[in-house]
Parts: C-alpha cells; structure tokens; sequence
C-alpha cells in the first residue's frame, strides 16, 4: 500500500503537491485543421484526456478527504473515533492511488489509440489525391472527350488508386489490431482497480466493526477502546492482499503480425486451418501489476505472519474483528 500505518504521518509529505501530468497545450487549435478522416478519433482521444485528468483529480481529492477525516477524528478526544478514524484515512488514500493508477491505464489505452489516428491522417492524402485526378478526369471527358490528357490523367489514376490500395490496407490492419489492444489495455485497468477497491472496502468494513456503538445512558462510562492493535493487523491484511493480487484475465487473442510497412509479415498470415483459425497468433496479455512493487506499510508494524491472497470470486476468512457488537450491514 505504500503507506504509513497513520495518514497523520504523511500530513507534511509532498504527494498532494505533485505537478499534473497534463500541462497547457494548443491541442484545440490544432483540432480545427485535422484531416476528416481522423476527426472523430481525434475528439475522442482529446475527450479521453479530458476523462484522465478527473480520475486524476477524483485521486487528490480523496487523499484530501481521508486527510479530513484523520483530522477530524482526532479532534473528537474519542479513543475508538480517534484510530478507526485514521485507519479509514489511510484506505481512503489509497483508493485515492488507485484511481491515480486507473489514469495511467486510460492514458496508455489513449496512446495505442493515436496508432489509428495517425494512419488515418495519412490515408487522407491518398483519398483526397484519387478523388482529385477522378473529378479532373469526369470534368474533361464533359468538356473535351477527345482531350489526349485523359490517357495521361487515366494512367495517374490507376498509380493513385494502387497507392490508395496499399493506404487503405494498412488503415484497416492498424485500426483492427489498436483498437483491440487499446481496449483490451483499458479494460485490464479497469478490472484491476474494481477488484483492488473491493478488497480495499472489505477491509474498511472489518475496521468498523471495532466501533463499539452500543448505546450509554448519561453518567456511564464507555469501556476502554482495546483494538489499537487488531486495527493494525486489518491494515497489515490489507496490504498483503494487495501485493498478492494478480490478474485473472480473458485472453484477447491477436493474429495481427504486422512489419514496419504496417503489412502482414508472412504470406502464412492468411492460412487458416480447417475450423476457420488462423494458425499462428499472439495473445495481448496485460499486467498492470508488474513493476508496481508494494511497499511495507511501516517497518515497524506488526507483520501478519501469512500472506493472503484474493481472487475475484474467493473471499479470505480473517480474524473476527467485532468488538462484541453486531457487524456492520
């Protein structure tokens, strides 16, 4: 988790300071003279930018809101307030890293995205050159059929429409192999923040089962808040189960085995078996967990002694952590 066991701690820490990742541009100004072909991707990408920077704010404004609540809570002179309290802060903080993350996920689904674009912007020329030596040729056999130009611009047209057909071919490939591996990279991102934010919220439930909330009548005095120290091991848990999640994905196969010229590599790229499959493929396969190595919480807290590991479908039975109330519904 990559925290310390209090958000109190972290209050003076630069993280909250941290430039954003996306400054000023002209990108708007550069919009209005895109080809027509990459328009649409282009105002999608742009608007997918628009989508980062909000999980990167959602991020800040929950280390904002768990910092509040640490505060807060120590501000109640209430012991059990006080710890459960900046426990829940530091859950918080970390979702708020996680949607951190999330981001990062988008923006790579983002870059794979430009892939196309920018194909598209190139295949534009070839159309628009077609389309130009075409219009020509239908206005002269209107006005002079008999015009020698047209054998010249007929022999342009058939190089034009033989560039075109290479231009297009690679549009096609690129747009079918980037768009399949930019969402197969967003969606991977997607599933690894839900299941990460579900084992996060499971544990912030088990906190709050140490909240004694039996009702006092006036003059009677509370019992003394005893689970400063399984409140600890709750967040140790936590930890643990989030350096043990790996991603169990569906394999997004991919059969696309492109050279620099964006063509197939082989002429054995075509042959197909007998069911219709073609022979040989890769699978895009994503691990966003990779090279985000945890962490400890603090090098002096109480070490959980097994590490567990979750799954999207099995839930870990831990230590009960009721405080002799009722769980928490």
């Amino acid at each position: 988790m990559n925290r310390a066991l209090s958000i109190r701690s972290n209050k003076n820490g630069s993280s909250s300071s941290a430039a954003p990742r996306h400054g000023f541009s002209l990108s708007s100004l550069r919009g209005t003279v895109q080809p027509e072909l990459s328009k649409k991707l282009y105002k999608l990408i742009k608007s997918e930018n628009h989508l980062i920077q909000s999980y990167e704010q959602a991020g800040k404004e929950r280390l904002s809101i768990a910092s509040q609540l640490s505060d807060w809570g120590e501000a109640t002179n209430d012991d059990a307030i006080s710890d459960i309290s900046d426990k829940i802060g530091v859950l918080l903080s970390e979702l708020g890293e996680q949607e951190d993350l999330y981001a990062h996920g988008i923006d790579d689904s983002r870059a794979i995205l430009k892939a196309i674009r920018n194909t598209e912007k190139s295949v534009q020329p070839s159309r628009d050159h077609k389309a130009k030596i075409m219009d020509e040729i239908a206005k002269l056999k209107a006005k002079e059929p008999e015009s020698a130009k047209l054998v010249t611009l007929e022999q342009e047209l058939v190089r034009a429409e033989a560039e075109n057909l290479v231009a297009e071919a690679q549009l096609t490939n690129v747009t079918r192999q980037k768009m399949k591996e930019a969402y197969a990279t967003e969606f991977a991102a997607t599933i690894e923040r839900a299941e990460k934010q579900i084992i996060l919220a499971r544990h912030g439930r088990r906190l709050l089962n140490l909240i004694d909330d039996t009702p006092v009548i006036p003059g009677d005095m509370r019992a003394p808040y005893e689970y400063t120290q399984q409140a600890r091991q709750i967040l140790n848990d936590a930890e643990d189960d989030l350096r043990d999640w790996r991603p169990e994905l569906e394999d997004v196969p991919s059969h696309a085995q492109l050279e620099n010229n964006l063509m197939p590599s082989s002429a054995s790229q075509h042959r197909q078996t007998a069911d219709g499959s073609v022979t040989d493929d890769t699978t895009i396969q994503h691990d966003h967990s990779a090279g985000q190595q945890e962490e400890p919480l603090d090098q002096s807290r109480i070490s959980s002694g097994t590490s567990v590991t979750t799954g999207p479908v099995a839930h870990t039975a831990y230590a009960p952590s009721e405080a002799g109330t009722s769980a928490v519904a």
